[in-house]
């Protein structure tokens, strides 16, 4: 298997992982924590898979094809540890990422990441979690923002819990489900909507009241 062949597997991760555990062994664990440590790490690979990684990951748990304990522990260390290296690298930058352009940022997702930071404060380190892209970006944004680090790994573990303990245990009971497996883009797609539609009305409200004022 070539790199290029590798890398389009890490990036169809819900279509192939099978292959992955069939070439790799128990080796898919480094493979897999690879994955989220540098989605979560690195604002540069705001593309890698997450969610689906998670749900599929325990879904195939589920057959029995990996063990399901080893892979949340697995998973929630390259989540946690991803976040603090992402918001290490924010801390060391500091401000200048929005005065200078630097090409490997995306700096419309850096500022619209910004703008949910400012409104909604330590919780977008949680939720987040939930939101592909400002996943990425919103520890990059904390540690630009000077947040405190022990703050900041508070809402960090919290996250990585809700989002690698809920999203693996729902693909363990509900992943091997045809209807779930083969829609799972779509499933995906609306429990992104069910986490910032709350948000995004709550923020268009709040601005409506003070047009009104």
């Amino acid at each position: 298997m070539d790199l290029m062949q590798f890398f389009d597997m890490i990036l169809h991760v819900d279509k192939t992982l099978g292959l992955l555990i069939e070439h790799y062994g128990t080796l898919v664990y480094v493979v897999l924590f690879a994955i989220v440590f540098c989605e979560t790490g690195l604002v540069i690979l705001p593309f890698l898979p997450g969610d689906t990684l998670l749900f599929i990951g325990g879904a195939f748990a589920a057959t029995g094809a990996m063990s399901l304990w080893i892979l949340i522990v697995v998973l929630l260390a390259a989540a946690i540890l991803g976040n603090t290296v992402n918001y290490w690298i924010g801390a060391a930058i500091g401000h200048k990422v929005f005065t200078k352009n630097y090409r490997w940022l995306d700096q419309n997702a850096l500022r619209k990441t910004h703008a949910f930071y400012e409104h909604h404060g330590g919780k977008t380190i949680v939720l987040s979690r939930f939101i592909p892209v400002v996943r990425t970006f919103a520890p990059f944004v904390a540690g630009v923002s000077d947040m405190s680090f022990a703050r900041f790994q508070v809402y960090n573990i919290v996250g990585a819990v809700m989002w690698v303990g809920g999203l693996v245990t729902a693909g363990y009971f509900f992943g091997n489900i045809p209807v779930i497996r083969d829609h799972l883009n779509t499933i995906v797609l609306i429990g992104v909507a069910a986490a910032v539609g709350p948000l995004l009305l709550g923020g268009l409200w709040k601005g409506l009241r003070r047009l009104a004022r």
